[in-house]
């Protein structure tokens, strides 16, 4: 038989069931998924329901669906206020305590140091400690500081809010330097490195929050923020070359940098007592790093910069000390939190 024939025949037995499915109640479209017929056998039920309609009108549906929207919102709503309530963890396990305090109470505000790292700066240290430069080394690493001065003298003259911020993108270079060096070192050999790792890491993060506190004092122009990137870029790589080949020759080099940084306040120190500089309240960030009072003034932020590159001084020109008497730095306790 033909499919043409087979077609026809299946139309009339079906077709008065086909085109009055529209009539059909509830009851009957729920019927077994073959539909009892003739001798012919019985007709699939999903010919029926492709030709009737719903048998609940769309209004009932759109209630039905904004209800349960109704229903959905108020829940998420009911939950959204739970969750404010509380404490959210994160998915890893890392636990976002933003209600650290004070030593008197009041909440800490900052997330770039916590508490535990402030500390008093020791400002009984010897200044005018100076490293006599004797051998051939030692006298190049000081000529080509002293080099290094000329031109930023010229530059920022007695402006030294901006010399201070100059300075301090430089002097926060070589403790990173030093410390990602030696700590690639460290796993290159298998062996420990003495706590220089974390002294030289020390340095640097000290001498960034020098930065982020001079930032509130002196406002860098646009000149000033190119001329920074362009210092950062040939002194990060100068150092990185420098240490590579004479760590002793790159942390006499910062010994002398650090003199220069102590003479560079002291001058600044000066112009505020004379006047010339208005001695402005200290920045917040300053009093909380260094655990100033509440009314310390820009003359006490100087004041403890300047006892801590003191303090990078000695490290630095210790550091090149034990490299010329032929030791490696692991041979010779780091002095870790000596500023």
């Amino acid at each position: 038989m033909s499919s043409r024939m087979a077609g026809s025949l299946l139309l009339r037995h079906a077709g008065t069931r086909l085109f009055t499915a529209g009539a059909v109640s509830p009851a009957a479209a729920a019927r077994p998924a073959l539909l009892a017929g003739g001798a012919d056998g019985g007709v699939p039920a999903v010919m029926v329901r492709l030709m009737s309609t719903s048998s609940s009108s769309p209004a009932s549906a759109a209630a039905a669906a904004a209800s349960q929207a109704k229903d959905e919102a108020a829940k998420a709503a009911k939950d959204g206020g739970d969750k404010k309530a509380v404490v959210i963890n994160s998915y890893w396990g890392i636990e976002q305590n933003n209600k650290l305090m004070r030593e008197d109470g009041t909440e800490w505000k900052w997330t770039c140091f916590r508490p535990w790292e402030t500390y008093t700066a020791d400002t009984s240290i010897d200044l005018t400690r100076h490293h006599e430069p004797k051998t051939m080394l030692d006298k190049i690493a000081y000529w080509t500081v002293k080099s290094l001065r000329f031109p930023t003298d010229v530059f920022f003259q007695r402006r030294y809010g901006c010399r201070a911020m100059m300075l301090e993108t430089v002097a926060a270079v070589p403790g990173m330097v030093g410390g990602m060096l030696l700590h690639l070192r460290s796993l290159r050999r298998f062996e420990q490195s003495g706590g220089w790792i974390r002294a030289l890491l020390e340095e640097a993060e000290n001498e960034r929050m020098h930065l982020m506190t001079f930032m509130e004092v002196a406002k860098p122009r646009w000149y000033e923020r190119a001329l920074v990137i362009t210092v950062q870029g040939v002194f990060f790589n100068a150092y990185f070359l420098g240490y590579l080949l004479s760590p002793k020759f790159a942390h006499r080099v910062v010994g002398y940098l650090e003199e220069e940084a102590i003479h560079s306040y002291t001058e600044y120190l000066k112009d505020l007592e004379a006047g010339k500089i208005e001695n402005v309240p200290a920045p917040a960030i300053a009093i909380d790093y260094w655990r100033l009072p509440a009314n310390a003034t820009l003359k006490d932020v100087v004041t403890v910069v300047r006892a801590d590159e003191a303090h990078h001084r000695d490290v630095n020109h210790f550091a090149s000390d034990i490299h010329c008497q032929g030791m490696q730095l692991k041979e010779s306790p780091a002095p870790i939190g000596y500023h």
